[in-house]
């Protein structure tokens, strides 16, 4: 079979391998769709080591049931499935209270679990091993829009989902960088919460793609932007603030705007920093808010973004390409041409 694999620094290539065999607690899935990441077009320009070489990427991934190995039951041949991204241990104290995100067999506090694509084979190949814990049906759903919930829907809803108790009427929730998972963000706001919804993005074509789902549509450029954002939220501020970008400039505007007691996450790996202070008469933030960096999102989550998924309630705008265009992809999302979510199909 074909699989499109990481072999250094600055280079990704298809390579011919066998059709791998599920073991134990395994399935063999036959790839449908996998979306293709930044976290992926990052490893490809890393000018170090950034996977072992050899490694399928991929971590986005819908497909059908090929094969089983032993001890598996309940996942009948042809049933249509994606994979949850984090392959934790399942038996930590984390992963049995359903927090399988915050694994702790992972070697190290700043490690968090791996999956496919960053540390097993991914799923930018016709066949992929996954774990049969992994898996989630997801029947009568196009391949190419249930490949990207394992990840760019599945990391906003995580966030969402954790503050819905302070999305109550007359709140408001901004979204800082609207790409993929921000438009995911804006149309999962929109489903499952009465808060009122702020986007705001440097690209005119990033703001128009949620123009018609988005309360107030704001331009990052703008120097005002945080009195604008203020001015939307009723002069208080958002409740949730959910950086997708985490760069330096983004952070100052969440803690410039966040509500008291409202929360501010930051999925976003932007490489940025911001002041916290404790001084008596100021601080960089309003009392009582909590900052919260958030990784990838539990089983049960993505259960339920499936659910929205399949009833028509959350989608965005997608750019497919055949599996020997995949590298096309990788150039059109490094070069910035992709306003949704790009992904590649099987024939």
């Amino acid at each position: 079979m074909k699989a499109l694999k990481y072999l250094g620094p600055g280079n990704v290539a298809f390579r011919e391998i066998p059709v791998p065999e599920p073991g134990p607690g395994q399935v063999l899935l036959k790839v449908s769709a996998c979306g293709v990441c930044h976290t992926d077009v990052a490893f490809r320009a890393d000018p170090g080591p950034a996977l072992p070489a050899g490694l399928t990427l991929g971590h986005e991934i819908a497909g059908t049931v090929a094969a089983t190995g032993e001890g598996v039951n309940g996942l009948e041949e042809g049933t249509a499935v994606v994979v949850h991204t984090v392959w934790s241990c399942g038996r930590c104290r984390q992963c049995v209270a359903g927090r399988q995100n915050a694994c702790l067999d992972t070697g190290g506090r700043q490690k968090p679990a791996h999956g496919p694509g960053t540390r097993y084979d991914g799923g930018m190949a016709e066949y992929v091993v996954t774990p049969a814990r992994s898996l989630i049906p997801a029947p009568r759903l196009d391949p190419a829009a249930a490949a990207v919930l394992p990840d760019a829907a599945l990391v906003p809803y995580h966030s969402i989902r954790d503050a819905l108790g302070l999305l109550t009427p007359g709140s408001a929730a901004l979204v800082i960088g609207i790409g993929g998972l921000g438009q995911f963000a804006v149309s999962i706001l929109r489903a499952i919460s009465p808060a009122r919804i702020i986007a705001v993005d440097v690209r005119e074509t990033a703001r128009e793609s949620v123009r018609g789902q988005a309360d107030v549509v704001l331009d990052g450029t703008d120097d005002d932007v945080a009195r604008h954002v203020l001015e939307a939220a009723g002069g208080y501020g958002p409740d949730l603030v959910l950086d997708l970008v985490g760069s330096t400039k983004t952070l100052q505007l969440a803690t410039s705007v966040v509500a008291p007691y409202g929360t501010i996450r930051v999925p976003g790996q932007g490489n940025g920093t911001f002041r916290f202070e404790t001084i008596r008469t100021t601080t960089s933030i309003p009392r009582g808010v909590t900052i919260n960096r958030p990784y990838s999102g539990t089983f049960q989550d993505l259960q339920e973004v499936v659910a929205l998924a399949r009833e028509g309630r959350i989608g965005i705008g997608l750019q497919t390409y055949a599996f020997e265009g995949a590298l096309d992809a990788f150039d059109d999302l490094a070069a910035g041409r992709i306003t949704g979510r790009a992904v590649v199909t099987m024939n």
